[in-house]
């Protein structure tokens, strides 16, 4: 299956390649924030959205204003994607999957709306993740009935295995995988109990990590069973799911999940081909430990790991999105990140954490994602020979 198209909208941009360019100059889109913002009692570092450019922005696509900022975001950065390849996203043929942990979760705390009042009946259905589904499917005339993934922090990763299979099956011939999440007084809140959230800009997989950096971010990946034109290099060669059913909110502390997922991707694969591992590293410690256990025991030791999450924080459902997007943009340009914000590891088994941008043109990359409940998900990505084209005019 091959991406045709994609677009990330986050704190450093509105395009793809304004984030791409931010990582590789090591920018990070993380900020503080006073006590009160969300209402919030306690200051917090996250990565937000700029609302009045998102606004802008998606006025010069239309003049209706009932959407929330979570749909807004999600169908422009849909139409923004659909620049590069124009592909008819109200055909029958075209699939819609929305990648989402919390939807319009903010919509039931009445002080945190953004746009009209809602009666208590619209309110209801606004919250229904299938509903945002739909409404961002319709504003593009889409006749089918959208996928939901809503599966923790593997939402991204999942929605991508979702449409391999339906392209796979041939029941579509196109797939459109939009991620999207954004902050509010519930979510944060609810980091914040769990004393989960970094004071600065978090640290994944260094000694000193002591948590993670929430984030928001709508990201969409238009993805083919065709290698359509040149640009198209990169295809999602498969994708694996295992619940270790850990804890409902702790990794299992081998690894399991993630090494299962792991040795089932990567069978038939020559992992000296594998130019980089983009994990999930939250910089929490026991999901550090607990990827580290799982690379270290698919003997993957030696391949360079990358994490993001201090970049762009941790944007849950868009995070399997986005990251991917980055590093299909590094693998493209042959490229390997680094992992930002890290100093020194002082895990029992140690793993190669890239500490500068290189040069690589080994021809995979492998993405990995962890989440509540013990679910975790792998994919395996491939750089293809560019499609040559004869001259048909001599």
């Amino acid at each position: 299956m091959y991406k045709i198209a994609d677009n990330i909208i986050s704190s450093l941009g509105f395009t793809s390649e304004e984030n791409f360019c931010a990582v590789k100059s090591g920018v990070s889109g993380i900020k503080h924030y006073d006590a009160g913002v969300f209402d919030l009692p306690e200051a917090f570092m996250a990565s937000l959205i700029d609302r009045e450019r998102l606004n802008d922005e998606f006025l010069k696509i239309s003049s209706k204003n009932s959407y929330t900022n979570l749909e807004k975001a999600a169908i422009l950065s849909v139409f923004s994607a659909n620049k590069e390849t124009q592909i008819d996203l109200a055909s029958e043929k075209t699939l819609f999957i929305l990648a989402t942990t919390k939807g319009n979760v903010d919509l039931l705390d009445r002080r945190l709306l953004d746009t009209r009042p809602l009666d208590e009946k619209s309110l209801e259905s606004s919250v229904y993740l299938w509903y945002t589904a739909d409404l961002i499917a319709n504003f593009f005339g889409n006749p089918n009935t959208p996928i939901v993934v809503s599966n923790a922090c593997v939402s991204g990763a999942a929605a991508q295995i979702a449409a391999m299979r339906e392209l796979e099956c041939g029941n579509y011939d196109y797939a459109v995988v939009v991620g999207v999440d954004f902050l509010s007084k519930f979510i944060i809140s609810g980091f914040q109990s769990f004393k989960a959230l970094s004071p600065e800009i978090c640290r994944p997989f260094d000694k000193d990590r002591c948590g993670l950096n929430l984030g928001e971010a709508a990201a969409t990946v238009i993805m083919s069973n065709e290698q359509l034109t040149m640009n198209n290099e990169i295809r999602l060669v498969t994708g694996a799911i295992r619940n270790d059913a850990n804890h409902i909110s702790a990794p299992s502390r081998t690894g399991e999940g993630s090494f299962r997922a792991l040795k089932n991707v990567l069978q038939g694969i020559d992992i000296e081909q594998i130019a980089f591992i983009n994990v999930h590293g939250t910089a929490t410690p026991y999901n550090d430990a607990a990827e580290v256990n799982a690379i270290v025991r698919a003997g993957l030791q030696n391949v360079p790991v990358n994490s993001l999450k201090a970049i762009f924080g941790h944007t849950l459902g868009a995070a399997g999105v986005l990251e991917t997007i980055i590093s299909m943009r590094a693998l493209e340009e042959n490229m390997a990140l680094k992992s930002q914000n890290f100093g020194e590891q002082d895990f029992e088994n140690h793993i190669s954490i890239a500490q500068e941008n290189h040069f690589s043109d080994k021809p995979y990359f492998v993405k990995m994602m962890s989440g509540f409940g013990g679910c975790n998900a792998v994919l395996l990505f491939e750089k293809m020979p560019r499609i040559t084209r004869m001259n048909t005019n001599n």
